[in-house]
């Protein structure tokens, strides 16, 4: 995965190959991603996700997913965070004419 504009590479801990294949081995090597009508994805899994955002490596935060559903989440995070970061420019309230100096 190129992380183009993100350290994230240099965030994760030196140990990370070790933890990566145990949660592999502990989610079966099967994608965890729930569809929203509640099917789980199950598709080979290639990536270790952390499901919520930051710096927390705990086997409770991470799970097993398939490349398609990984790069999906990824990109909606991603979407989110800019559009967060977007500059919002407020329009002057314009005066009523009738109500001008």
């Amino acid at each position: 995965m190129a992380w183009t504009n993100s350290d994230r590479a240099q965030r994760l801990p030196k140990n990370w190959p070790t933890i990566r294949r145990r949660i592999l081995r502990r989610d079966g090597h099967a994608c965890m991603a729930v569809f929203s009508d509640g099917r789980r994805c199950g598709m080979p899994a290639t990536d270790v996700d952390h499901i919520e955002r930051g710096d927390d490596h705990s086997d409770a935060n991470l799970r097993a997913l398939c490349g398609w559903c990984h790069q999906k989440k990824s990109s909606s995070e991603g979407g989110t965070a800019a559009a967060s970061r977007a500059v919002r420019q407020a329009r002057p309230t314009a005066q009523h004419p009738a109500l001008e100096d």
